[in-house]
């Protein structure tokens, strides 16, 4: 098998994907953006940012992944996305006496550029963040041979699987309110580091309850960065593009017009936290036509009125703090203003689950608990 030549390997086992594009120069150079400070005048884009910093990442060969995987095993599948299937698996440490590294396995199934794009995307953009909200790559395998092209990812495993399946599986039990308000705030951290924490912005594009992980200790990590994108430079409120993403998550100004900004994530997001209060998914063809898109439904049910609590998932068992949940279901009706310089930023939303999670923790009525017998909610109007 032979690497592709976008690889230029500055020792073994290390390289730094480039974009083919870049090196045609016929091809227009990508936009270069503002820091999100906006203390300069010449920011650096995310590939040359990446030429600094993936180093870091591991190349491993195909046979070391498929080895890893019992050559795809069925049996280790453990999900399967646009880009195609993740496997569980098991890397051989340099120490024989140290047990395997346990990795989630991400392979392309489907030839093409844009395939080729979003694996590479994903590859320049976690080779350069670095948050604990932000799933870790290790590292990724290209290459071509008589079996054609062969793209994967190699990413920290997160036992807890994903957000989504806590929420819609009945396989699995249900997330108690303090751990959902936690992992809102932990992907609100992530997008706000996103936005707001790095030299450059950066739009995550498909924020969903899917693309959530949860680690053993049900901390929250953002993944799939196929889709990210810089965000609008200078003076330029946003980035025109083909839109992109999951119907029923996608703020309907960058569907309508393709004008992408940072403030497309605030809807998603919103989308996600009426999706945790409620146990509903964004789109659900199995209900009644009139309950199946979940925003439309809700707004029969304003968060300041009695009829309110008739949006809250029933697998909380009524364990959770109503005041609270008013507070985060308005918190989700700002992201999901229509107008997108209305939505607040990503650190306002971090404050207000802090506040909340905080107001939580400080509760002391007995009504709360779970051992009490006599269950009622708190704060109804």
């Amino acid at each position: 098998m032979k690497c592709f030549s976008i690889f230029k390997a500055k020792k073994r086992g290390k390289s730094s994907p480039e974009l083919r594009e870049q090196q045609n120069a016929s091809t227009k150079p990508p936009t270069r953006l503002v820091k999100s400070t906006g203390s300069i005048s010449s920011p650096r884009t995310i590939p040359e940012l990446y030429k600094e910093k993936g180093h870091n990442l591991t190349k491993f060969s195909f046979s070391e992944l498929r080895n890893a995987t019992n050559n795809f095993n069925r049996l280790l599948k453990i999900g399967e996305g646009g880009f195609g299937s993740v496997y569980k698996g098991s890397l051989r440490r340099l120490d024989p006496q140290a047990h395997p590294l346990v990795v989630a396995i991400k392979k392309l199934n489907r030839n093409g550029m844009q395939g080729h794009k979003e694996w590479l995307a994903e590859v320049q953009f976690l080779g350069v963040v670095d948050h604990p909200n932000l799933v870790k790559l290790l590292g990724y395998c290209s290459v071509d041979g008589e079996r054609g092209i062969q793209r994967l990812l190699v990413y920290e495993y997160m036992p807890n699987k994903s957000l989504e399946a806590h929420l819609f599986s009945r396989a699995l039990p249900p997330i108690p309110w303090k751990t959902r308000l936690q992992i809102l705030l932990g992907a609100a951290e992530g997008l706000a580091y996103l936005h707001e924490g790095l030299e450059i912005q950066v739009i995550f594009r498909d924020f969903k309850s899917s693309n959530v992980l949860l680690d053993e200790n049900f901390n929250a990590k953002l993944s799939d960065f196929g889709l990210a994108r810089e965000g609008p430079q200078g003076d330029r409120t946003h980035v025109s593009t083909m839109p992109v993403g999951t119907y029923g998550y996608a703020a309907p100004e960058y569907v309508e017009t393709g004008h992408l900004k940072s403030k497309s994530d605030l809807w998603s997001f919103g989308v996600v936290i009426y999706e945790i209060l409620s146990g509903r998914k964004a789109i659900d063809r199995n209900l009644p036509q009139s309950e199946q898109k979940l925003i439309e439904w809700v707004k029969q049910f304003p968060a300041d009125s009695k009829r309110f609590r008739m949006i809250m998932d029933p697998r909380l068992n009524n364990q959770y703090s109503m005041e609270g949940a008013r507070k985060v279901a308005k918190l989700a009706n700002s992201c999901l203003r229509r107008n997108p310089d209305e939505r607040p930023e990503m650190s306002r939303i971090v404050d207000v689950l802090q506040e909340a999670i905080r107001e939580l923790e400080e509760d002391t009525i007995p009504e709360m608990r779970p051992e009490s017998s006599k269950r009622r909610m708190v704060g109804v109007a």
